[in-house]
């Protein structure tokens, strides 16, 4: 992930006894997760949920109050039955003023090294509040939205996806709406899953593709991490290779921090 490193240096930074932080967190999240939940549908049209979906930053804090910000990861994806590597970064998300349930989306893509600008929309579908909390001083909830993007055209191997993303949210006690880390530290965190599928303008072919922040939804046997994805070995070379040394190979030799700097490069400027 777009710097597991800071990732790895948190888990001993803040908590000392992460084994155990980690259970009382998981344990709560699968609660929260399995509470009862109240339809949110009608007020989530007064937030602005760009942040949500596309943050520069996500603040991590645990029940000690023990809190920090840091860059988000680069989302991880990927397209087709063998799980090659996709990659998706959203330039800009912009809130219609027109409609505050849909949002105007704007980046590009790559696979292998062919980059293509797309266009397209997002729009909430639902949006709910769970009725308890990983911390009780913040509400948790999500929203679904339908996702439709269109690649150029006129550019190479193009063509469009549809699918469903599904986000985490919490709201803060000043009532501020914020990306849900407040299971960071716990095995398996993940958040903006999208399921859905990709489709050739050229041939009408059908490829799956999903993505998300930090874990893949849906992506069967490629990722094989317990604490944080980690590419399957028999997937490395379906676009994965430099990923793999960067964030997957120990210890921290010349090759591996050049497979980390290309990592952080960004393909999308």
């Amino acid at each position: 992930m777009s710097d597991q490193i800071l990732n790895i240096n948190m888990k001993t930074k803040f908590f000392q006894t992460i084994l155990i932080v980690s259970l009382v967190f998981t344990y709560g999240h699968i609660c929260a997760q399995n509470n009862t939940t109240t339809d949110f549908y009608n007020q989530i049209k007064n937030y602005d949920l760009s942040t949500i979906f596309n943050p520069d930053s996500i603040l991590i804090e645990d029940r000690e109050n023990n809190s920090e910000k840091i860059q988000r990861a680069e989302i991880l994806g990927f397209i087709g039955n063998n799980y090659e590597r996709f990659q998706i970064h959203f330039v800009s998300i912009i809130q219609n003023p027109s409609n505050p349930y849909e949002y105007f989306v704007y980046g590009k893509t790559k696979v292998k090294e062919t980059i293509c600008t797309f266009q397209g929309l997002i729009k909430v579908l639902k949006s709910e509040l769970y009725s308890e909390s990983d911390l009780p001083k913040y509400k948790q909830g999500f929203v679904v939205s339908d996702v439709v993007l269109y690649e150029d055209k006129n550019q190479k191997h193009s063509g469009f996806f549809s699918g469903t993303l599904t986000s985490q949210f919490i709201i803060d006690n000043k009532g501020n709406i914020r990306y849900d880390a407040l299971m960071f530290v716990a095995d398996g965190f993940s958040n903006n899953g999208f399921i859905g599928n990709w489709t050739s303008y050229k041939t009408n072919e059908k490829k799956t593709c999903n993505w998300g922040d930090y874990r893949i939804p849906d992506c069967g046997d490629l990722d094989e991490g317990a604490g944080e994805f980690s590419v399957h070995d028999k997937y490395e070379k379906n676009g994965w290779e430099n990923y793999k040394m960067a964030w997957g190979t120990y210890p921290e030799t010349n090759e591996v921090r050049l497979a980390r700097e290309k990592e952080k490069q960004e393909w999308w400027k």
